[in-house]
């Protein structure tokens, strides 16, 4: 994680000091980045002072032991009251007392991958048939992602003529073909195999499925695989929805442990690969199947193993996201990245410090991180409010897809214009450097 965020901050610019025991770690920070590098505890006095630490402007704390984080913060702030600090606190007894004591703490923000993870997979198995949801303008407006196999609809169609088949107000924002991402004009013609990015009121989504002939059912009974911290935090949350849960997890004192802590989950001892163990389970008779060992390879092989057996809804946790271009072709549903949605949070925090007025108020990657979304509010300061879209030029690879004017939701044509007290969603090419509303405008 400490890796992801030194190589995205960097690229945008920000001056980094990465503090880090391993000097193989810091000696690869050094020489692939432009950072400054401190060997030893962070959470030392003199190590933070030798790191700078009364200059600069925040602390991100990622290491692997949540007291180190912690402490780290405390004297980080003790040092520079006015530090901002985020720590990554990942052990699920400590969940409520970080947020009650975070003044103690000195915590400007607290982050927990699995946990993120959990409630992004939960969203994905109560509401099924998109392999992605990002969700904006306060819930009324999402973008979803959605794979077209050859039976698809929407195969062989022009993005001009798709009107008469989807039947409602959509936009594809961005399609992803062989690994690639593309910003598409309306004669553009979607293929099998294409991921497609759709931007639609949350009211839309229910038509655009039924219009496209995807057939959904409400989950009922959920296989989890791996009984790590995403499995305990997910199942907790199914739980509360009614939804069956069933764990399958190698370790038998795990296995205790979960079945202390999730009294109405049924939790397996067995390794999640074995066919025979899987096939007991009824693995063909779920409503889904989650994978979440602890180690990605795995994951990928039960997967495909669940999607070969008809599963009706497959989500696949991954902690690297290094091969996007492979992954894409291969039948592991949807996929969700635990250190990249965290990442996300902490980098959109880091901008919003930067730009005090006019920050994104929410934003998420898409297209395998090729892309990003973004939610803007409009203000005295915004450019060009009241004209036509059709006037505006915008930077390259930039699209306004959303214009958001109180409850009423509106997927913009050249007609139509924007102006203060709205809020406005922005694709953009990762890297365009989008940090706030005006940087969308070209000149």
């Amino acid at each position: 994680m400490g890796a992801t965020l030194t190589r995205q901050l960097s690229a945008e610019g920000y001056d980094l000091t990465v503090i880090d025991f391993n000097s193989k770690v810091l000696e690869s920070s050094e020489e692939r980045y432009d950072v400054m590098v401190v060997q030893g505890n962070c959470a030392s006095m003199d190590v933070l002072r030798q790191a700078g630490v009364k200059e600069a402007d925040l602390l991100i704390a990622v290491v692997g032991a949540d007291e180190v984080n912690l402490l780290c913060c405390v004297t980080a702030h003790r040092m520079n009251p006015r530090l901002h600090t985020i720590a990554r606190v990942r052990n699920p007894e400590y969940t409520d007392q970080i947020y009650e004591m975070r003044d103690m703490f000195a915590l400007s923000m607290a982050v927990n991958p699995e946990r993120q993870a959990a409630v992004e997979m939960e969203r994905l198995l109560r509401y099924p048939g998109f392999l992605k949801r990002d969700t904006f303008a306060k819930g009324r407006v999402e973008i979803v992602e959605l794979r077209l196999d050859a039976k698809s609809k929407l195969c062989n169609v022009a993005l001009n003529d798709m009107n008469n088949i989807v039947k409602c107000k959509i936009l594809i924002c961005a399609v992803l073909r062989s690994g690639t991402a593309v910003a598409p004009d309306g004669n553009f013609v979607l293929r099998e195999g294409d991921r497609i990015f759709v931007t639609a009121s949350t009211d839309t989504l229910t038509v655009l499925l039924k219009n496209l002939g995807v057939i959904t059912h409400k989950t009922k009974r959920v296989i989890l695989c791996g009984g790590g911290r995403v499995s305990y935090y997910l199942a907790k949350l199914l739980g509360r929805s009614g939804i069956g849960v069933q764990i399958i997890e190698r370790n038998q004192e795990r296995c205790t442990q979960l079945a202390a802590m999730l009294p109405k989950v049924r939790v397996i001892q067995g390794d999640a690969t074995n066919q025979f163990l899987l096939e007991s389970e009824g693995i063909s008779d779920c409503d889904a199947l989650v994978t979440m060992t602890g180690v990605d390879e795995l994951n990928m092989v039960v997967s495909l193993y669940g999607s070969s057996c008809g599963v009706p809804q497959v989500i696949t946790k991954l902690g690297r996201m290094d091969n996007t271009n492979i992954l894409g072709n291969l039948s592991l549903g949807s996929i969700v990245s635990p250190k990249e949605l965290c990442c996300t949070a902490i980098v959109r925090y880091v901008r919003a410090m930067k730009n005090q007025t006019g920050a994104a108020l929410t934003m998420h990657t898409i297209a395998d991180g090729q892309m990003e979304a973004m939610e803007f509010a409009v203000d005295g300061k915004t450019l060009h409010c009241g004209e036509p879209l059709k006037k505006l030029k915008l930077k390259k690879n930039v699209l306004l897809v959303c214009i958001s004017k109180g409850a009423k939701v509106e997927i913009p044509n050249g007609d139509s214009w924007f102006d203060k007290g709205d809020t406005l969603i922005v694709v953009a090419g990762a890297g365009k450097g989008i940090h706030q509303l005006n940087d969308i405008f070209e000149g």
